[in-house]
């Protein structure tokens, strides 16, 4: 039974919903499906899953008429398998299509269009389900004959052969030595007997044991003897302890030059050697540490400039434009089309075009389900479009496939980190952070990146050490915090990290620290220890941000780690609304020269936007992701 069919534009406004069956939906089904599935480019999908909070939830189905701009959304509860939906939803467009008018908003006399379609597609779906069900019927009717026909003349085959072993030979004519259950091992089954299983073991036996030692035949020295005699011209010498025999004992052997050993340090209590050993970083008079002046010296961050679109894509895009491609039709063929306009796009006019975007979008480093999904989004929005006088169907397509990208790439919901700074201060409590992600990509480093850009817009901020797992860790935090003189909050290791996390959140509080940076063990995505211990740290201390550091080098292995850590935080959490991961920090940007692809694939994958991207080794080298340059360059 339907609990809701809506047709509206794209541009929101409701046309028509059907009266007697709109029925009050739980929660707000049709908004998250606008917003998590026809904004994401998820048009393409067969269905969409709404959980409603107690229990139980919707399933929405829906169809596009891309001429009229319009969309239908049908709504049935999950635990319905209703199969005439589809069909339903065909014929309404149909009918609706040929009523609409964009000037008008009231249509009220199609409710009793849709009531006549609705009995007929009922009516079919009952006659697909008789249909399945006599179908499954008449299977499992002929299985089970086939099947007691078969036991039956197996049973009496069995009994015969029991007692006839000896006497019968195969139906082909061919004969061979038969096994000890009396089968057949001649050339009608395909395997052929050369000789009897003793002989091949005793010769086995006799080609292994050349030389009368029954041990001789795992390792034979004497053979390896004589390969490196046949390499080197001369057997190799024995200085008494040559694991070959055969050498002379004191023969001489060929100089060779020695090796440069290393001095072994003298530990006394000189002071002389002591300043040799003493590595660390130099300390001034009082502990005052020598380095107050390097977070000064390190510049402007890169998040506060603004990043001039390089115009160098933009002229090779052009020159690319003007040479003429092989692979395009000819040329009044393609002439003709773009001069009449008004052809309707069907499937097969979009799949080259769309193919030839598949193809560059993966090799720019974007996972291939993804790149799938996209295009077959993109065709699912221009399929029944017109094209238009003078428009060619791939730029129509690649015009397509760049605002759906934008419309990725654009975050769904504001960040600000400043704002949200600065509200949390007026509360009263620090503004916490915390970072995750696997292991190795960067996640100290780019949170002592991201301290630096928060001191240089005067905000005071503290390092809590919460990655108690990895040996060095804490070291490793302490000297970023000592280098850019911020406190850091430390407990060692073999620690809680859940509980870490929240004393340093109560001296964040204490001290007046207007944020929190928590560092966290890297983990991969399948160590379920390690993703409890971090789902209670998250739910525990219940952070302001949560951000996944992920490398930009990565392309299906980026999407697989996200939405396992998505995953596996919903799981392991103990409230029924999770958190999951709220935004994304890439490292490694500048090693990827074009292949920008992981920043669209991670993205697509949890829907969160990328906040902050790494591209050096410096505190400076941290900044935001110029969505147009990334469009730019995944589509040349």
């Amino acid at each position: 039974m339907l609990e809701q069919l809506l047709i509206f534009t794209r541009g929101g406004l409701i046309l028509w919903t059907c009266k007697e069956i709109s029925n009050a939906l739980k929660g707000s089904p049709i908004e998250t499906l606008i917003k998590s599935c026809l904004l994401e480019e998820r048009s393409a999908d067969a269905s969409f899953n709404y959980d409603v909070s107690g229990g139980g939830g919707y399933t929405l189905k829906w169809t596009f008429s891309n001429d009229l701009g319009l969309v239908f959304v049908a709504v049935f509860q999950r635990i319905f398998h209703l199969l005439y939906v589809d069909d339903l939803l065909a014929a309404v467009r149909r009918e609706f299509s040929q009523i609409y008018d964009p000037k008008r908003t009231n249509y009220d006399e199609f409710g009793e269009i849709f009531r006549q379609l609705e009995k007929e597609a009922e009516a079919r779906g009952e006659e697909m389900r008789k249909l399945k069900q006599g179908g499954k019927n008449l299977n499992q009717q002929s299985k089970k004959g086939n099947g007691q026909k078969t036991g039956s003349e197996l049973k009496k085959k069995g009994a015969g052969s029991d007692s006839n072993n000896s006497e019968k030979d195969d139906s082909d004519g061919d004969k061979g030595p038969r096994l000890a259950n009396g089968k057949s091992n001649g050339q009608g089954n395909g395997i052929k007997v050369s000789r009897s299983l003793p002989d091949v073991v005793s010769k086995g036996k006799e080609n292994s044991n050349t030389n009368g030692d029954p041990d001789s035949g795992a390792f034979n020295v004497d053979k390896l003897q004589k390969k490196m005699r046949a390499k080197g011209g001369k057997k190799p010498a024995d200085n008494g302890n040559n694991i070959f025999g055969g050498g002379k004992k004191g023969a001489k052997v060929a100089a060779e030059p020695k090796k440069a050993v290393k001095k072994n340090r003298v530990w006394d209590d000189s002071p002389k050697e002591d300043a040799k050993v003493d590595f660390s970083d130099p300390v001034g008079e009082g502990g005052d540490q020598v380095l107050d002046v390097v977070a000064v010296d390190q510049g402007e961050s890169m998040m506060d400039k603004e990043e001039d679109m390089s115009s160098e894509s933009e002229e090779d895009e052009e020159v690319e434009t003007a040479k003429p491609s092989a692979k395009k039709k000819g040329w009044f063929s393609s002439m003709f089309q773009s001069i009449s306009g008004n052809a309707i796009l069907e499937k097969s006019d979009l799949e080259p075009a769309l193919k030839a975007l598949k193809d560059r979008l993966m090799t720019k480093n974007v996972a291939e389900e993804i790149a799938e999904k996209l295009c077959e989004s993109v065709a699912a929005s221009l399929e029944g479009k017109k094209l238009g006088s003078f428009t060619r169907v791939s730029s129509t397509v690649q015009t397509a496939m760049e605002e759906a990208l934008l419309r990725i790439l654009t975050p769904r919901r504001s960040i600000d980190i400043l704002r949200d700074v600065h509200a949390a201060k007026e509360q009263g409590k620090p503004y916490v952070v915390v970072f995750v992600g696997v292991n190795g990509v960067g996640k100290s480093t780019n949170l002592a990146k991201v301290a630096y850009w928060l001191l240089q817009h005067n905000v005071s901020v503290m390092m809590a050490a919460c990655d108690t797992f990895r040996s060095g860790a804490v070291e490793q935090l302490r000297t970023h915090a000592r280098r850019l003189q911020i406190p850091i909050f430390e407990k060692g290791y073999e620690k809680d990290p859940a509980v870490v996390a929240k004393e340093a959140i109560q001296e964040a509080t204490r001290n007046n620290s207007d944020v929190v940076l928590v560092d966290t063990a890297g983990r991969m995505q399948d160590n379920e220890p390690l993703m409890r211990a971090l789902s209670k740290l998250i739910n525990m201390n219940n952070p302001d941000l949560v951000l996944f550091v992920g490398e930009a080098l990565v392309g299906n292995d980026g999407v697989d780690q996200l939405s396992k850590f998505n995953q596996k935080l919903a799981d392991f959490s103990a409230v029924p609304n999770a958190r999951l991961i709220d935004g994304i920090l890439l490292t490694k940007f500048d090693t990827i020269d074009d292949k920008v692809g992981a920043a669209l694939s991670m993205v697509y994958i949890s829907g969160s936007p990328v906040m902050f991207v790494g591209c050096g080794q410096s505190y400076t080298d941290l900044k935001k992701l110029n969505v147009k340059s990334i469009v730019k360059t995944l589509l040349k």
